[in-house]
């Protein structure tokens, strides 16, 4: 995977999952993120790196964070943004993944950003698009959610700096999360000193140990000294079998609280990818507390999808958007 993400000169090409990058990459993206913050603040809220691209949201599966953020990124980069209406288009009419790719890439789109219910889905993309679009994974399946941990990597960068010196404890539905792995995958390739993870033990994967992670059923003590909390959904919808007694008794063991949270190092964050189920991950108290970065994360998500989109844009060569044959010259060259 790390060959089809990454181009011959070491640049970003794709972005599909967080496995395989190396930790300049990761840096890079972190760096070019900051970047663009200031953006915000101005007037007008634009920079035109991607003027005249056109960008797809492609998503096969609900979303409304990812999706909003990745259309404010891309138009903040000036790109013209595309949302398909996947419930009304001929993919619930029998046309196959690949005919939707093809008639995209001949209304000379550069980009698709896309979630999919299967795992793969994004790689699939990729591996059979033309060579001057670009994709970019906004979640598939139980795999990998790469942008979302990237603007949780910058949210702990802003408050913690230092990677090397950090305790991050991941508590939750470790076994369907694919934030969780992109997230576990992030930490380790920064440098964190120590990276938990704490669930009932049917939500946490077979031999999790080899992602290089402690294992904890005790919410107490996997949060014991931690310096980032980072909280995650119950992912009803992907559980098959009674995986936990009731959300009531999931709480009372896994639930974030403020007598909880007092194992915790005093300046310790609280980070969930959202939604938050209140009452359940965590009560109204931690959510909406002084420690909590969750609309922090949020905000974070523009600037680093910013960031990936304006990157993996910029490794197209010219050759890629100047030959007459291909399927955009003529937008590029006219």
């Amino acid at each position: 995977m790390s060959n089809l993400q990454v181009d011959e000169n070491g640049r970003l090409r794709h972005f599909l999952s967080i496995e395989g990058l190396n930790r300049q990459i990761l840096t890079d993206i972190l760096d070019t993120a900051e970047s663009f913050s200031g953006i915000t603040d101005q007037h007008i809220k634009k920079v035109p790196l991607l003027r005249g691209r056109i960008i797809v949201n492609l998503f096969f599966e609900s979303s409304t964070r990812t999706r909003t953020t990745f259309e404010l990124a891309a138009k903040r980069l000036s790109a013209d943004v595309l949302n398909i209406n996947i419930n009304a288009s001929a993919t619930t009419k029998g046309e196959t993944l690949l005919d939707t790719l093809r008639n995209l890439e001949a209304m000379h789109c550069d980009m698709f950003i896309v979630r999919h219910a299967e795992s793969g889905s994004a790689h699939f993309i990729a591996q059979h698009a033309q060579p001057h679009i670009r994709v970019i994974n906004a979640g598939d399946g139980r795999h990998s959610h790469p942008t979302q941990a990237m603007l949780d990597m910058l949210t702990i960068r802003r408050h913690k700096k230092d990677f090397s010196k950090l305790k991050v404890a991941i508590v939750g539905d470790i076994l369907h999360s694919r934030v969780a792995r992109s997230q576990i995958q992030a930490l380790s390739i920064l440098g964190t000193s120590e990276i938990r993870v704490v669930a009932p033990r049917t939500l946490l994967p077979a031999k999790v140990q080899s992602l290089g992670v402690h294992a904890y059923t005790d919410l107490k003590e996997g949060i014991r000294d931690a310096d980032v909390i980072i909280m995650l959904r119950l992912q009803q919808e992907r559980m098959q079998g009674a995986l936990l007694p009731s959300s009531h008794e999931y709480f009372q063991l896994y639930g974030l609280t403020e007598e909880k949270l007092s194992c915790a190092n005093k300046d310790v964050i609280i980070m969930h990818p959202g939604p938050i189920n209140r009452g359940i991950e965590m009560d109204s108290q931690v959510a909406d507390g002084p420690r909590s970065v969750v609309l922090q994360q949020v905000s974070n998500g523009i600037d680093v999808r910013m960031a990936v989109m304006s990157m993996a844009m910029g490794s197209i060569n010219t050759a890629e958007t100047t030959d007459p044959n291909a399927p955009n010259a003529s937008k590029e060259t006219r």
